[in-house]
């Protein structure tokens, strides 16, 4: 088994780049279907998210993934490879816990995270790209989880995306109760985004999305209005602030349609949190004037907020880390010598069977059954100890201290007691 994962984040790659290389949750299954089917790879997932896309896998060629990686999105290797980070077994191991965790995240401590794991491993699971090296690692890694947030304060104070969307737009409005607020999109983040908005009771509320039901069950539950995407260009210039977090491979508000709203609104501010990845706004719409456009990284500096009782957990969660790290580590060498013990194990027993064989035939002949046991005992002793003594006996003397040594163990012969 050869751990092995790869992968770009917000620590060490821009939005631009982010999004080039993030996967669409609708052909998720089919890319990792692809990864395992055409590369020398056993076991796939794959985690993509706003702040990061990681692959992990069971390969003995790690290379192949990262070209696959590139390959996958039309993209050059060397484009990209500035920006990746790559981790073989140990390092992968604590990196994905830590990421688990809420160590890795731009939100230190934020939870949000950890779902969106369970969901990589769901993905890969149906995909039959899940085996047990990766299962065992994802599941290990939820339960690190669980003893951090339990055993420390690393989720204290904790400021998601989500509300900092809506202090940015405390700081643009006087209030959010007087504003029309509208969430594209259906995931967790816009009903993240409307539980927190809804609470600040804003004057209209609208959620948009590509299929209609999916946005009615949203506005019955936060007593807003639902529309299509299709009705954005009629609909954007009634709302003040807009949050979007859709999986469109493409912009879907662009700048003219933005232009044209901001004229119907007769330039009135509007403040737009884009927290997509690939980005649902054009980045040119930004140098509107009137319009206020953010993105996850720019909401970087707002969920600061309490770091510091959080920072503090920190040494306390990498300590809980470390030490399920070894112990994950020496399960999977044990799983690297299960081929040698099953291969010992099968060579005994295949000389126990031809010597029990012996021993009833000659019971069938009538022989003792005192005498046949002792036969049976002693053919056995003889073939356990056969490989051994003639290594031993035939061993060059610079090796033969060595082998002493380790029979010794093997056997815990002169064991003090």
């Amino acid at each position: 088994m050869q751990l092995f994962a790869v992968g770009i984040n917000h620590i060490t790659a821009p939005l631009s780049m982010r999004e080039q290389v993030a996967f669409h949750a609708q052909t998720l299954g089919e890319a990792l279907r692809d990864l395992v089917n055409h590369r020398p790879v056993s076991e796939a997932a794959i985690i993509s998210t706003c702040n990061r896309t990681e692959v992990y896998c069971n390969t003995p060629e790690p290379e192949t993934t990262v070209e696959w990686l590139a390959d996958y999105h039309h993209l050059k290797a060397q484009h990209i490879q500035p920006y990746l980070y790559t981790l073989p077994q140990e390092k992968a191991v604590k990196h994905a816990f830590r990421v688990a965790s809420g160590l890795d995240s731009m939100v230190l401590g934020e939870p949000q995270i950890l779902g969106q794991i369970k969901q990589a491993v769901r993905t890969a699971e149906e995909a039959g790209t899940l085996g047990l090296l990766l299962h065992k690692l994802f599941q290990r890694s939820f339960s690190v989880a669980k003893e951090v947030r339990s055993y420390t304060d690393i989720g204290a104070s904790s400021v998601s995306m989500a509300a900092a969307a809506v202090r940015l737009a405390e700081r643009i409005f006087p209030t959010i109760s007087g504003q029309h607020v509208m969430l594209i999109g259906a995931g967790e983040m816009v009903e993240l985004c409307a539980t927190h908005f809804a609470s600040r009771a804003p004057r209209r509320i609208t959620f948009a999305n590509r299929t209609l039901e999916r946005a009615a069950a949203l506005a019955q539950r936060f007593s807003g209005e639902a529309i299509t995407l299709n009705e954005l260009p009629e609909q954007l210039a009634l709302h003040d602030v807009v949050i979007t977090s859709t999986a469109s491979p493409l912009p879907i508000l662009g700048k003219g349609m933005l232009e044209r709203a901001i004229k119907m609104r007769k330039h009135r501010p509007m403040l737009l949190v884009d927290l997509a990845v690939p980005r649902d706004v054009e980045a040119e719409a930004g140098k509107l004037d009137d319009v206020f456009l953010y993105t996850v990284d720019d909401l970087a500096h707002l969920v600061q907020t309490g770091m510091n009782v959080r920072q503090g957990a920190v040494a306390q969660a990498e300590a809980i880390i470390e030490t399920n790290v070894i112990s994950f580590v020496h399960w999977l060498e044990t799983r690297e010598l299960v081929p040698t013990i099953r291969a010992l194990r099968d060579h005994a027993e295949r000389g126990r069977r031809r010597e029990l064989q012996r021993a009833l035939r000659l019971i069938e002949r009538g022989a003792d059954a005192r005498q046949v046991v002792e036969f049976l005992s002693r053919a056995l002793t003889n073939k356990f100890l056969h490989i051994p003594t003639h290594v031993l006996n035939h061993a060059h003397a610079d090796d033969r201290e060595q082998l002493v040594a380790l029979i010794n163990r093997l056997y815990q012969i002169h064991r003090q007691e």
